[in-house]
């Protein structure tokens, strides 16, 4: 897969960078693996916008994607398809198991059509197979990594993330992730073998306002553009940035405070963290 740039004609398509859909096998996806994906605006069950600048944007179909693959051990599977997914960054293998069923997983760079993979301990640590953290060698590359065994793929997802077991115990693995973070996670969680594919979305440049758009994104106002009533940091002769340190419509400090909760019981996992 690569990129395509476009011939200068109008202002937009000077800086527009798209991805080519190279080795994407498959327009529409499987009827009985998607599903209606409401829109919400950015709203919570209650009505109240949880997430800003959201709403509008084309039409979607949620692909419903295995991120739970244990349940599969010691059934081969055939790669049918590459399939585009436009609610993540990821492309998508459709898998068809020797049992007659079909899934959606993750698809990995250099898996292709019409290879063969599988899941389980007895399974060779090869792009695309998922295995115990127990049976994957150190130092290779892994992704859609579970937390707690059997609790479903949370780490590793997006499109060209890979992450690598530093070190093993009889218990646990120490999982170095993309953000550096270096984590203990159980040896009996279940991850995936080899780089999520589509490295080259990085690249991508939207070109223009309209396409955010398209996406279901909304533009976004500085807060010292707005007025005094409307943004704490608003209002002012001239140009200004308040003189006040940056803060949310709320007040709440942007900059330099720390998000994570220190009471959380995760944090004894946490060997290395991102930031020092």
């Amino acid at each position: 897969m690569g990129l395509k740039k476009y011939k200068p004609r109008s202002a937009s398509l000077r800086f527009t960078t798209l991805s080519d859909f190279e080795g994407v096998s498959k327009k529409r996806p499987e009827r009985k693996l998607r599903k209606i994906r409401k829109q919400k605006a950015g709203r919570n069950v209650h009505g109240r916008i949880t997430v800003r600048h959201r709403g509008g944007g084309h039409k979607r179909f949620l692909r419903v994607v295995d991120f739970r693959r244990h349940d599969k051990v010691g059934i081969p599977a055939k790669v049918q398809a590459i399939e585009y997914d436009p609610n993540r960054s990821a492309r998508l293998a459709l898998l068809a198991y020797a049992d007659g069923e079909k899934r959606y997983i993750l698809a990995p760079d250099k898996l292709q059509v019409g290879a063969t993979v599988m899941a389980g301990p007895q399974a060779e640590p090869e792009d695309g197979n998922a295995l115990p953290l127990s049976a994957i060698p150190q130092g290779m590359a892994i992704h859609s990594i579970e937390l707690v065994p059997g609790g479903g793929a949370k780490l590793v997802r997006s499109a060209g993330m890979l992450a690598r077991i530093a070190a093993r115990d009889e218990e646990y693995a120490h999982v170095r992730l993309p953000s550096g973070e270096i984590r203990k996670i159980n040896v009996a969680c279940y991850a995936t073998v080899g780089q999520v594919g589509n490295l080259e979305h990085e690249g991508i440049s939207l070109g223009k306002a309209g396409r955010k758009r398209w996406k279901g994104i909304r533009p976004t106002v500085r807060g010292v553009a707005m007025n005094p009533v409307d943004h704490p940091m608003g209002g002012g002769e001239g140009r200004t940035s308040g003189g006040g340190h940056p803060v949310s419509p709320w007040g709440k400090l942007t900059k330099g405070q720390r998000t994570r909760s220190r009471r959380k019981t995760s944090s004894k996992f946490i060997v290395k963290r991102r930031k020092k």
